[in-house]
């Protein structure tokens, strides 16, 4: 039951953190503020970060728990693109709505800078488990080119996520991401189907 308890605080404390970061920006955000809004202490903040710096590298836990939220709403009888495209737009629709693009360049920047914290990478992260589900039932019902490995396909479709948000940031949000990537991701995907 601790375990449990560990996760919905250190969950809050992350949700509380981004609510705030959107609303008034990451530097105005304190971490006294986070505490607040989060319902948690000051002990319990810093049991599970260094700092409000170590919260930039959490923005994966909140993908995550979107992602949660989407496996529950995905069509089995959809194909492995269709539910990709899904899981997809959802995120970048989220994003464009709650995560600025200067929260979303610090993440990249966070990574990028400390490399033994690249949460983005972890492959037990939600993310890579269902996109890795969907790929390997795309491959038992024999929708997926049999000379590309389930893993590669999960690589690429990562690179191809990261490669958006990334153009995105770049361009500081002057397109729309999830219109965007509506465009070229199918197209993208189209070339591990089974011809």
């Amino acid at each position: 039951m601790a375990s449990k308890n560990s996760k919905s605080t250190k969950g809050r404390i992350i949700s509380s953190a981004w609510e705030l970061f959107y609303e008034q920006g990451y530097d105005a955000t304190t971490v006294d503020e986070i505490v607040e809004l989060s319902e948690t202490s000051k002990g319990s903040f810093y049991h599970y970060f260094k700092g409000k710096d170590a919260l930039l590298g959490s923005l994966s836990f909140v993908f995550d728990e979107k992602y949660d939220e989407l496996k529950t709403r995905l069509d089995p009888a959809d194909d492995f693109i269709d539910q990709l495209m899904f899981l997809n737009h959802e995120l970048f629709v989220m994003i464009e709505d709650s995560i600025s693009v200067d929260l979303l360049s610090r993440l990249f920047a966070a990574q990028l800078l400390n490399k033994s914290d690249s949460n983005l990478l972890d492959q037990d992260r939600t993310y890579y488990k269902i996109i890795r589900a969907i790929v390997k039932n795309g491959r038992a019902k024999g929708d997926l080119r049999d000379d590309v490995s389930v893993n590669e396909i999960c690589k690429a479709y990562a690179v191809m996520e990261r490669g958006m948000m990334y153009d995105w940031c770049i361009c500081s949000g002057s397109y729309s991401l999830a219109q965007y990537s509506n465009r070229v991701l199918r197209e993208f995907l189209e070339n591990y189907r089974l011809a």
